[in-house]
């Protein structure tokens, strides 16, 4: 993985970053650094997922998925539990079809349900505590779902979860394959373990190879920017935030990286999104948002940086002659060729506006390439936790919401679900 941040100096974007600049923060890196490496090695709350290039277990979840043969897989879980499953399912285009249950929409959840052959789906059910309320409801649901129509679930099902709790007791009860939730990894940082590895162990993707990715970029981890590139986009992101570029658009140039921009956006904003600094991660597609969001971030405020991503390498498609005139200039050119132009316009349209923006380049959308840009935005996102001074581990906003909904629900009392009735109203009809 590479990273260029040349378009995010002071001599492209106004306000950017000076080079004076990055040379003084990088004392600040190194102190950082240097403190995300004793999280690694103590295995310590959310520095541990650092680690999981090392520790995650290749073969237990090959053994766990072993006994499932399914034609289509429906992951149930929320946020972390199920985003990372889906960038890989659609970053590597799997063998088997990737469905998720993330929400708990009825609409969307029974039609999902109709439409799946249930005697050729399995299901993947994630949640750290098995207590997760969308999570389990979903669950209860597609698993009555099955039995209406006569299959089996028991020997379909899979299940991720921590060492007691709900799902636990029904993984023993039922004999089911269960994984362990890795200890110390907060969900949006669990991508490359028992989390979201299965889907590519069912799927015939290369399991190892991720983890290869990632230990590559694990490697690189130093106390300089300047020598790391998850560190120069961590490092240059902060500095850019604190010129009031506030707003993150990650513009991946690959259909196939579409849902990792939505991995990417519960990963930033969860994690920096406290005391009132942080970004707001916008997902934008390229070049198809080059027609629609770009207007915003060439000409509107001057609050939103640009993350631009591609391959280097990809299979391209030669686009035909045409009698055309005024299309001649595409014949013999190809799909790759122009969306290649297409990145670069952005790039060159956004620096034009001095508004910045940072490229970051793969060799190509493989397992191995993926494991490298995964871990490497785990990394800058821990990296830039520590120059906001921020417990990027934690998420107090999203537990008050959940206990808000909990309350509601009568599962218990909750001082968050009373503010519900205090909600201030001025309604037309």
């Amino acid at each position: 993985m590479e990273i260029d941040i040349g378009n995010a100096l002071h001599s492209v974007a106004t306000p950017g970053v000076s080079r004076e600049t990055l040379e003084r923060l990088d004392e600040r890196v190194a102190d950082a650094h240097d403190r995300i490496g004793t999280g690694i090695d103590g295995r310590e709350h959310g520095y541990a997922a650092l680690a999981l290039p090392e520790t995650a277990d290749a073969e237990a979840i090959r053994t766990a998925v072993d006994p499932i043969d399914c034609e289509a897989l429906l992951i149930v879980g929320i946020g972390g539990s199920a985003l990372g499953a889906a960038t890989i399912a659609d970053a590597l285009d799997v063998d088997i079809d990737v469905y998720t249950l993330d929400n708990v929409d009825p609409e969307y959840t029974s039609q999902l349900l109709d439409s799946l052959d249930l005697s050729r789906t399995a299901l993947h059910v994630v949640s750290r505590s098995g207590t997760t309320a969308e999570t389990l409801a979903n669950f209860l649901v597609a698993r009555e779902a099955m039995e209406s129509v006569g299959v089996d679930w028991t020997e379909r099902t899979l299940v991720t979860t921590g060492g007691e709790g709900n799902l636990r007791a029904l993984a023993e009860r039922h004999d089911l394959p269960a994984l362990d939730v890795p200890a110390g990894v907060p969900g949006r940082f669990s991508v490359l373990s028992t989390v979201a590895l299965p889907v590519a162990a069912l799927g015939g993707g290369d399991v190892e190879g991720l983890l290869a990715g990632a230990g590559t970029e694990a490697e690189t981890l130093s106390g300089s920017l300047f020598e790391t590139p998850a560190y120069a986009y961590g490092a240059t992101t902060y500095a850019l935030a604190e010129r009031g570029w506030t707003v993150n658009a990650m513009m991946p140039y690959a259909e196939s990286l579409e849902t990792f921009a939505e991995w990417f956006a519960q990963l930033w904003a969860e994690s920096l999104g406290k005391d009132g600094v942080g970004q707001l991660p916008a997902r934008a597609l390229g070049a198809t948002d080059q027609h629609s969001q770009l207007q915003l971030y060439r000409a509107g405020p001057r609050n939103a940086m640009v993350t631009l991503v591609r391959p280097r390498e990809r299979a391209d498609v030669t686009i035909p002659e045409t009698e055309l005139e005024g299309l001649a200039y595409l014949g013999g050119s190809s799909l790759g060729g122009l969306l290649d132009a297409e990145f670069e316009a952005t790039e060159a349209s956004l620096a034009a506006a001095a508004r910045p923006s940072i490229r970051i380049e793969l060799e190509r959308v493989d397992a191995h390439g993926l494991g490298e840009l995964l871990y490497g935005m785990e990394a800058a996102c821990i990296l830039a936790g520590e120059l906001f001074s921020v417990p990027t581990f934690e998420q107090p906003a999203v537990e008050w919401g959940k206990r808000a909904a909990r309350g509601l629900l009568g599962g218990g009392e909750f001082e968050e679900a009373r503010a519900v009735e205090e909600k201030t109203r001025l309604v037309i009809d």
